[in-house]
């Protein structure tokens, strides 16, 4: 059997997100870049986003961050333009919830924009008529059963 000559195994490469919990610095879009909300997750390193020009984008989660920083549906991301592709784009940086907040809050975010929820379809039509999430049946339809 070889001999083990590396430093350890799984369990030493997942324990190293030590500065998760510390305050970074705000990060703002530059030229090239766009704020994006992911709107589903495809595998293989990819995502579809939906950038705030409302263009609906394909976007590769770059090598720094893919396994190490979890984006799910519904985060906040920045993302790199392509001069040569307009429908794909780059992650650069994912948004912790509470950087989200402060970019809605500077005008850098829409306000239409849905921040800590999961993307799902029609949400707009049942805020409107919320109050008909119930069935009420009648005492006669029951005790003719």
């Amino acid at each position: 059997m070889p001999k083990n000559k590396g430093k350890g195994g799984k369990n030493r490469k997942r324990g190293k997100n030590e500065a998760d919990d510390e305050k970074r610095e705000l990060v703002f879009k530059e030229d090239g870049q766009e704020y994006a909300q992911v709107l589903r997750m495809l595998g293989n390193g990819r995502c579809e986003a939906m950038c705030i020009d409302t263009t609906k984008r394909l976007c590769h989660i770059r090598g720094k961050m893919h396994k190490k920083v979890w984006i799910a549906a519904g985060d906040i991301i920045l993302v790199g333009l392509r001069d040569y592709q307009d429908d794909k784009a780059d992650v650069i940086l994912k948004y912790m919830p509470d950087e989200a907040r402060l970019l809605k809050a500077y005008g850098e975010l829409p306000e239409n924009t849905r921040l800590n929820e999961g993307i799902t379809g029609g949400l707009d039509e049942e805020e409107e008529g919320g109050a008909d999430d119930y069935i009420e049946f009648e005492d006669e339809d029951i005790d003719k059963i």
